[in-house]
């Protein structure tokens, strides 16, 4: 009996040892197998993809070409839209090539490549979009003292705090995440890495990242809608689609609703046309 117990022992232990290394590779199963509606799928991820970055990059543009637009709420909003960008582009074009290939087979250093990316930037837009409001503040509370208080070296390093913010809140439970195992399981029921489906499939426990997770990540249009549930082994069904809301519609929008319908912005777009036709015609 004691040589039995000792082998079961051994066994439990080689098993244990061998769970994240019989697991190199995930399978994304993306949001639906119907080819009709990958298709849709493609042309609506493309299309907004195309949108967001031909938008964002217009912003970041105009600001850097405009000495009309050297100020504190603009340089914000052109950091912004280059959140936007990093964002999208973290993760809709993988996205775009699993549906064009059929290739849905990601590796372990990608997925982790992704889930660390994705996340700075949007634990990073959290803090951006708070110094934003912190702007608008001063500008209409301290009007007279705006330029003395919000002056371009206040603002880099405002700027430079979120993103050491970002990176402080993601590292701890993304630490964590290294340590996962995954016992046989190795299809992810999402279409972008995501934090909260990783942890559904784990045979780790999970209560402490999953905290952690909901306390610090995601986009706030989202946050509260996607994470509402107490447990990330519940399905995520929905929060796909949400998530692919989030991640294509927010991103084409965010340009319009906080800079392109600026009266500023919309000058300095109309005098960059003004020049590119009037040189043109030369």
């Amino acid at each position: 009996m004691k040589c039995l117990n000792v082998i079961c022992r051994l066994n439990r232990t080689q098993q244990s040892a061998v769970r994240n290394s019989t697991v190199t590779a995930f399978v994304l199963l993306g949001l639906t197998d119907d080819p009709q509606l990958q298709a849709l799928i493609f042309l609506f991820f493309f299309l907004t993809y195309l949108l967001s970055i031909t938008g964002n990059l217009t912003i970041i543009s105009l600001i850097l070409l405009d000495s009309h637009l050297q100020t504190a709420m603009h340089y914000f909003l052109q950091n912004f839209s280059f959140l936007d960008i990093s964002f999208t582009s973290a993760c809709i074009p993988r996205y775009l090539y699993n549906i064009a290939t059929g290739d849905k087979v990601i590796t372990y250093n990608d997925c982790a490549s992704q889930v660390f990316l994705t996340h700075l930037f949007g634990v990073t837009n959290f803090f951006l979009l708070a110094i934003m409001s912190y702007d608008r503040y001063v500008a209409i509370c301290k009007p007279l003292h705006y330029g003395t208080i919000m002056s371009g070296t206040f603002c880099r390093r405002l700027v430079f705090c979120c993103w050491v913010a970002g990176l402080s809140i993601i590292i701890p439970p993304l630490s964590l995440g290294l340590n996962l195992e995954f016992c046989d399981s190795n299809t992810f029921d999402h279409f972008i890495w995501d934090a909260l489906p990783l942890l559904k499939i784990s045979c780790s426990n999970t209560w402490y990242m999953e905290q952690t997770v909901d306390g610090g990540f995601h986009h706030l249009r989202s946050c509260i809608f996607l994470y509402i549930k107490p447990s990330a082994k519940e399905s995520v069904a929905i929060n796909k689609g949400v998530s692919g809301l989030t991640t294509s519609i927010a991103a084409v929008l965010n340009p319009f609703i906080y800079t392109l319908r600026n009266k500023q912005v919309k000058k300095a777009f109309h005098n960059s046309i003004q020049r590119i036709v009037i040189f043109s015609k030369k």
